[in-house]
């Protein structure tokens, strides 16, 4: 069992409590299913970027299996580590899909429980699941201490081809923050360029742009996953749904950290 690592500090720990708050994050959105392929949710405490996120998971389709992809913060486990345990959270108990999970045996995906054990980049994600979808749902979990560009675009297109062959209607979300710790303007500046690659699904010019300017994008690897597995299957018009910051909260636009709410149809 994948216990709660972060509840009590980046979402409530009281389920009522946990449920108030998200109330908040969907309040003004009009929940309304798109055939999402993909997208990309910030992973930040719900206070600070809830609000952006609920903006993707809003659109999101009932489906099989959502594909959880997340940077790894902590350094703990193989470079790409897939979790195979079942998961907790103060909403309930949601089950990985073990069968796609297998497919990835042998891969260059390790499954590895380690890497997720301390995590908060899945972990954070999955209360929005069990919010709208219940406790039926299905997930995949992926955390990705190696980004490199080949090595995503590796298992990007091992994930599409597992998914296609399974013939279930899969998600796959991709968990990042943008640009940390920059003035409000410049961390626009910065998240503009590295978001119009992604709307473009030009996983090449996203690296190029992230490289140029050093950007501190957190999760440009899942965000790569994400990209080739959806083009791969069929997605091809990419749209940015919100863009917000911290210093909206905290009221300090001298050191945000950027926000980024993007589905792929």
């Amino acid at each position: 069992m994948r216990r709660p690592a972060v509840a009590g500090q980046f979402y409530p720990l009281n389920p009522e409590y946990l449920k108030e708050e998200l109330k908040r994050c969907f309040k003004g959105l009009e929940i309304r299913e798109r055939d999402v392929l993909g997208a990309v949710c910030p992973h930040a405490g719900y206070v600070y970027s809830g609000k952006v996120a609920a903006s993707v998971y809003a659109t999101l389709p009932k489906a099989d299996t959502y594909v959880l992809i997340g940077p790894n913060h902590t350094g703990y486990g193989s470079p790409v580590s897939l979790s195979k345990d079942t998961w907790e959270t103060p909403l309930g108990i949601v089950e990985v899909d073990l069968r796609l999970a297998d497919g990835f045996l042998g891969s260059i995906v390790d499954v590895d429980e380690l890497g997720h054990r301390y995590e908060h980049s899945i972990e954070v994600q999955i209360p929005f699941l069990q919010y709208l979808f219940g406790k039926s749902l299905r997930i995949l979990p992926i955390c990705m201490g190696m980004q490199d560009e080949e090595t995503a675009v590796e298992v990007g297109n091992l994930a599409a081809n597992l998914v296609s062959k399974s013939g279930k209607k899969v998600a796959i979300i991709a968990s990042s923050d943008f640009t940390h710790y920059q003035p409000a303007e410049i961390a626009k500046k910065i998240d503009n360029e590295v978001i119009e690659a992604i709307l473009n699904q030009d996983v090449s010019e996203m690296y190029d742009r992230l490289y140029k300017r050093n950007a501190s994008v957190c999760g440009y690897g899942p965000i790569a996953v994400m990209l080739t597995a959806s083009k791969k299957l069929g997605g091809n018009r990419a749209t940015l749904l919100n863009y917000d910051n911290s210093g909206t909260v905290s009221g300090d636009m001298n050191a945000v950290v950027g926000y980024a709410a993007i589905i792929v149809e």
